[in-house]
């Protein structure tokens, strides 16, 4: 049996990105079964335009290099150019048996649904994030005719899925706000990846390399820079540091993304000294560089719908034992207070992040209470082994069905 994985950005463990979708395929693979994925370049892809194997899996890349960094007109025609691209090397595809789509763009749910009018092929659709109520949100799409458009795709993009998995409660949420039965979606969340990210001695080569003080409190953010994030409030909060005189508390940036260019200004006009950009890195290398600080930190605008996000970076905080700081008042405050591996602070006040910090450094009880609860909960609840076996029985499901 085939199942064909649609996914615009799938990135491997070698390159700097979300890996979720490559240990699912990789799970599927181990377990006797083909996997082809159509994906696209992106400004981080080491590979070039084909088809190459990766473990096991069959990857089709298609031309055009999409960047976080890139213009909203280029952005979109990054979407189109996947979509028409995928679309048509989808139909080529033999003896399918199932399509798993994962947004985002919204796009991707598009083919599976157009591939299933076309050639009777079922498809299991992933919400990654909501759309369009994410951009919507966070104010790129504005035109009431074109969201208009794109939720109507997106109800029937759901009506027509043989089955919906959500990365959040939140986002479930909002399918079923779309009128989707509840039977019909399950939650797997991002994942810990708790043999890459874990608790060991620091890299002290590497922390003299990259300039991160081993003397300090380091607070690490790492993965995606963009306008979501609200970043510009951690440098609020390296501010209010300075002016505090609080000077063993460093924030640390590994990453980039589309506001990248304008934190480092600010930071450069303030001549904050304790904020350092270490760039982008792949899995292995961020994982030395957070093992090397002392906390976590998961930032978002203060937006309903940013509420519901899955965030990479929480699960491997998690496996790497570090206490967690959000300002997101969703699921993942709920989930550091409940289980006592982290803080939630304001995202409106970055003097409740400084409070906080500041009370927390010196507190070594307090600190390791919250690193052991953090890889526990990885370990117990969001092991990629564990949440790979849950999507293999969602799809081993309808493999059978459709026998």
């Amino acid at each position: 049996m085939k199942l064909l994985y649609l996914h615009q950005y799938f990135v491997t463990p070698d390159e700097y990105g979300a890996t979720r979708s490559y240990w699912f395929a990789k799970k599927m693979v181990d377990e006797g079964y083909q996997v082809t994925v159509i994906t696209a370049l992106t400004s981080f892809t080491k590979r070039t335009k084909g088809i190459h194997d990766i473990d096991g899996i069959k990857v089709i890349y298609l031309g055009g290099r999409y960047s976080n960094t890139q213009s909203k007109f280029r952005k979109i025609l990054n979407f189109l150019r996947y979509f028409f691209g995928a679309l048509f090397s989808v139909l080529k595809e033999k003896k399918v048996s199932l399509i798993y789509a994962t947004s985002t763009p919204l796009t991707v749910g598009f083919i599976a649904l157009i591939v299933k009018k076309i050639c009777k092929v079922k498809y299991i659709f992933e919400v990654r994030d909501l759309w369009p109520e994410f951009p919507i949100q966070i104010g790129v799409i504005r035109n009431k005719c074109f969201i208009n458009l794109l939720r109507t795709i997106e109800r029937s993009i759901y009506k027509n899925a043989i089955h919906i998995v959500a990365l959040s409660p939140g986002m479930e949420e909002g399918i079923l706000d779309a009128g989707v039965e509840k039977n019909k979606v399950t939650v797997i969340p991002n994942m810990s990846k708790p043999d890459l990210f874990y608790p060991r001695g620091k890299n002290k080569e590497l922390m003299c390399d990259m300039g991160i003080r081993e003397d300090n409190f380091n607070i690490i953010h790492f993965g995606s820079m963009g306008v979501a994030n609200g970043l510009e409030y951690l440098i609020d909060v390296a501010k209010i540091l300075k002016d505090k005189s609080v000077n063993d508390v460093n924030i640390i940036f590994a990453g980039y993304g589309q506001t990248e260019s304008k934190l480092k200004n600010i930071v450069n006009e303030e001549d904050l000294k304790n904020v350092l950009f270490v760039g982008k890195h792949n899995t292995f290398v961020i994982s030395e560089i957070v093992n090397c600080c002392d906390a976590s930190c998961v930032s978002f605008k203060n937006l309903k719908i940013l509420q519901t996000n899955s965030p990479n970076k929480l699960f491997d905080s998690l496996s790497a034992g570090k206490p967690i700081i959000v300002n997101s008042s969703g699921w993942t405050k709920d989930l550091v207070e409940s289980h006592f591996c982290g803080l939630y602070v304001n995202p409106d006040d970055p003097n409740d992040f400084v409070d906080k910090i500041v009370s927390l450094k010196n507190n070594d009880k307090r600190i390791d209470e919250m690193s052991k609860n953090s890889r526990r909960l990885a370990l117990e609840v969001f092991d990629k082994e564990i949440l790979a076996k849950q999507f293999l029985e969602i799809v081993m499901k309808y493999f059978k069905q459709n026998i």
